[in-house]
């Protein structure tokens, strides 16, 4: 299937993810700063954004999303590409190298390390998020053109988002109401719990966990099991950044998704 996206730059090829509810335009805040030296492909996974659904009778699993993801790929001929994500678009990139579908992976605050009651608090903030995001478009509006306005409404997914664009946030909020995906993939992330979490990655891909300092939504113990369940990867902390980090801090996080993707593009398998 045909998967929207966003394609510019030139180098090694780095494959953007994003999370629940989300689209690739969370990846506009440091596109650029990564297009300067990777080619840089910002995706909207199905179900979400402009991307079509799922074909009927395929399950929201990370199965499905990585066959339709890895066939997407294939078809714009790149091969073992680094790759990033955030929250989910995180656990889709772990997944990923696990596999050995990628040649590197940056994870920014994946899912799948919490325990059941992490799940069922993220779940339901991201389920109060959407509630609240079905207000009349008027009083969003107002609430946005404000900096405590907006901090009011997206506090628990950005560190500061007094910061980002009102008009950005706007869509933002349009795209997480109309997402069909949304509620299949909230229900499947009850199956992708720490303690299911394969170890064991290729020797050969490196992996970057990035957890921000602010997270209000994947909260900091979740990035302590996660060092404890991967002791293979990197870590690297996002002083002052919140669960999306990219608005937060877009110097800082393409810094670290550039480090991340230093590695040489690996052949195929």
């Amino acid at each position: 299937m045909d998967l929207v996206h966003e394609r510019r730059g030139d180098g090694p090829p780095l494959v953007l993810l994003h999370g629940i509810g989300h689209r690739w335009q969370g990846w506009k805040p440091v596109l650029d700063l990564l297009a300067a030296e990777r080619e840089v492909i910002a995706v909207d996974l199905p179900g979400f954004g402009a991307s079509p659904t799922l074909p009927p009778g395929l399950p929201y699993t990370v199965e499905s999303a990585l066959g339709v993801l890895a066939d997407f790929l294939d078809r714009l001929g790149l091969h073992r590409p680094h790759i990033a994500g955030n929250s989910l678009g995180g656990l889709f990139a772990l997944r990923a190298a696990q596999r050995g579908l990628v040649s590197s992976a940056t994870a920014l605050s994946p899912a799948g390390f919490y325990r059941l009651p992490g799940y069922l608090y993220a779940a339901g903030m991201l389920s109060l998020h959407r509630f609240a995001a079905r207000t009349p478009e008027s009083v969003r509006s107002a609430l946005a053109r404000s900096p405590q306005g907006r901090k009011a409404m997206f506090g628990v997914i950005y560190g500061h988002p007094e910061r980002l664009d009102p008009a950005e946030l706007m869509l933002d909020t349009r795209a997480l109401v109309g997402a069909p995906g949304f509620r299949d993939t909230l229900r499947a992330g009850r199956a992708e719990q720490a303690h299911r979490f394969p170890t064991a990655f290729p020797a050969d891909v490196p992996v970057t966990i990035a957890w921000g300092t602010r997270d209000r939504l994947l909260v900091h113990p979740q990035g302590r099991r996660a060092r404890l369940l991967l002791p293979g990867a990197r870590f690297v902390p996002l002083p002052d950044c919140g669960h999306v980090p990219m608005g937060d801090n877009p110097e800082l996080v393409a810094k670290v998704l550039l480090e991340g993707s230093s590695s040489p593009v690996l052949a195929a398998a």
